[in-house]
């Protein structure tokens, strides 16, 4: 078993392979965790972890936007995570992200970055030993699995028709019709990523065993929402649902 020891970032969403991930960087461990990816020559990858949050809080009790009262204290890595062993609170499955942009912010007031779902991981165990966590994670494949090809198409048919239902439900006009991929893994993670769910859901389908399970999930999910929305007069808030709102 190949394992790998990787900066870790928990996060209230869910991260999928070839997707983009923009972060607002200010509490000081992801800051610690930001400089040291910095110091990486340029031309090499920049890959931290990010996980699902299970059972805590992605921003410490100290963060950024929260009443004062006096001084802050100083948090350490498992600020508003499980203290005796931080893995408990996340989930056992996420996504190894490149950091292809680390923007320093003026008055060391934190970093923007803009970052890259590479590969699927299984969270093995946590370190807190230093400024932020780190994890030991081993590599998951990418099986197709049966039918995987069959199941792609299906639920771009399904997809098209859950996008049309969703913009009806607005009194939105659906977006110009957009080249979609062919390649199963790439569509199972593309629509898992863009369908309105809750983070569980989402984290079920980063953890399908193989790409033809995770079509077949999406597939039955797209069915039933599309269905559900087209019965209702509207669904209010749906923006909010896919509106990037991560703070680190």
């Amino acid at each position: 078993m190949t394992t790998t020891r990787l900066p870790l970032f928990p996060l209230n969403t869910v991260l999928f392979p070839g997707l983009v991930l923009p972060l607002n960087v200010f509490e000081a461990r992801y800051r610690a965790m930001m400089r040291d990816l910095l110091e990486l020559p340029d031309e090499a990858p920049r890959p931290f972890a990010v996980v699902a949050i299970r059972d805590g809080h992605e921003t410490a009790p100290s963060g950024l936007g929260l009443p004062e009262a006096g001084e802050r204290p100083e948090l350490g890595p498992t600020g508003g995570f499980d203290q005796e062993d931080p893995r408990h609170s996340f989930h056992d499955v996420g996504c190894v992200a490149d950091a292809s942009t680390i923007r320093p912010r003026p008055g060391d007031e934190g970093f923007e970055v803009l970052a890259t779902g590479t590969t699927r991981f299984r969270l093995l165990s946590v370190d807190a030993g230093g400024p932020y966590l780190t994890a030991e994670v081993e590599p998951l494949e990418e099986v197709a699995g049966e039918g995987a090809g069959a199941l792609a198409s299906g639920v771009l048919r399904a997809f098209r028709g859950y996008q049309k239902v969703l913009a009806g439900a607005n009194e939105r006009t659906l977006a110009p019709r957009q080249e979609l991929p062919d390649d199963p893994s790439v569509v199972s993670y593309l629509v898992a990523a863009a369908t309105m769910l809750h983070t569980a859901d989402k984290q079920r389908l980063l953890q399908a065993k193989d790409t033809a399970t995770r079509l077949a999930e999406e597939l039955r999910i797209l069915r039933q929402e599309t269905a559900l929305i087209a019965r209702l007069p509207s669904v209010p808030g749906t923006e909010f649902t896919v509106r990037p709102t991560n703070l680190n």
